[in-house]
């Protein structure tokens, strides 16, 4: 049983639809207290850091997800909000992924950063099984989280960053896997696989 948590900050369809070319059916969840009833869940995300963390906050997604002790994945900016904080609209996130969330150094290259990227430095784990340095996913963002110990797959653009990042039982891509065609469904389906 997986949940999507909707908090209204994504479009969730997309995600939902990738999970059942897996064979596996999602429940979208709107409310807090849903989350226990699940055995994994992942948090999407699209738009301005400071106000998705916000309606987190305010709908009590953050006490939830705090108490959820199995796995949890955040997809994109759902990645971000992650973290322990992000310079978009300077807020503290949730703190369960160490590492902050800064600005691209795009080094004169098209902002935002857009389109087919290879991942690189993959760091063996469930989570990245049968992924290589050749294999390329699908980003949309201008900010990035730090590469750090949580790290495990990077990307570039202009600099490097983190494109794949866990700590125990949560974890981040900053890509859109449920747009990354082939390598997208695998990545979905080690996390499907993710046992802690």
């Amino acid at each position: 049983m997986i949940a999507i948590i909707n908090t209204g900050c994504a479009n969730i369809n997309s995600v939902r639809f990738a999970f059942e070319r897996l064979g596996v059916t999602p429940e979208v969840i709107t409310e807090p207290a849903q989350l226990a009833h699940f055995d994994r869940a992942i948090l999407p995300g699209v738009g301005h850091a400071k106000v998705a963390m916000e309606r987190l906050i305010n709908q009590g997604w953050n006490e939830a997800i705090d108490e959820f002790q199995k796995p949890l994945m955040g997809i994109c900016l759902g990645m971000q909000l992650l973290c322990e904080s992000t310079a978009e609209g300077n807020v503290t996130c949730l703190g369960k992924i160490p590492g902050s969330v800064s600005q691209l150094d795009i080094q004169g290259l098209t902002a935002p950063h857009m389109g087919w990227n290879n991942l690189t430095h993959c760091i063996e784990h469930p989570l990245t099984n049968n992924i290589t340095s050749n294999d390329q996913v699908y980003f949309v963002h201008s900010f990035a989280h730090s590469v750090n110990t949580s790290t495990l797959a990077q990307g570039e653009y202009g600099q490097q960053f983190s494109a794949i990042v866990a700590k125990d039982n949560y974890a981040g891509m900053q890509f859109h896997p449920e747009r990354s065609a082939k390598v997208g469904a695998t990545l979905l389906q080690n996390f499907l696989n993710w046992q802690l």
